[in-house]
């Protein structure tokens, strides 16, 4: 199975940036849990992270065309205002997860809005960096 893993703004600094929400484990990190997750499952899974709007909708985009059957998500701040990437999200059709490190229900208000998560078929959030793992395991379990 070929599963794209999308990190939007600021993922690229796990263990950088406040360590008492995110925790302490590096990007690098969530990179190797990841591999390692598609070797035990025999599937090919594609990390993208960007910090630009455009940039994820693009690889959202492309997702339709290059063979992707599943799509985790993690859109970082996008998640409560870009309808744009919403949208690039309600055309595709493969299974998509929308995932959070932190428990975004127990933050501030903002944060407990997403306009992302209605286009997709679960969230998962306060699971750290397993919930990554667990978003996989429901696309392959869906299919």
């Amino acid at each position: 199975m070929k599963i794209l893993v999308i990190n939007g703004p600021n993922l690229n600094f796990l263990g950088i940036r406040e360590k008492s929400v995110y925790g302490t484990q590096d990007y690098d990190d969530l990179l190797h849990m990841i591999a390692k997750k598609g070797e035990e499952t025999n599937s090919t899974i594609e990390v993208f992270q960007s910090n630009h709007e455009g940039a994820i909708i693009d690889r959202i985009q492309d997702a339709y065309f290059d063979g992707t059957e599943g799509i985790v998500i993690n859109p970082g701040a996008f998640t409560h205002y870009s309808y744009a990437i919403r949208d690039a999200l309600a055309s595709i059709t493969v299974p998509k997860v929308e995932i959070h490190i932190s428990d975004i229900t127990k933050r501030e208000e903002f944060r407990k809005v997403s306009v992302t998560a209605p286009v997709c078929d679960r969230q998962i959030y306060g699971q750290g960096l397993d919930g990554y793992l667990q978003a996989i395991d429901f696309i392959l379990n869906i299919k």
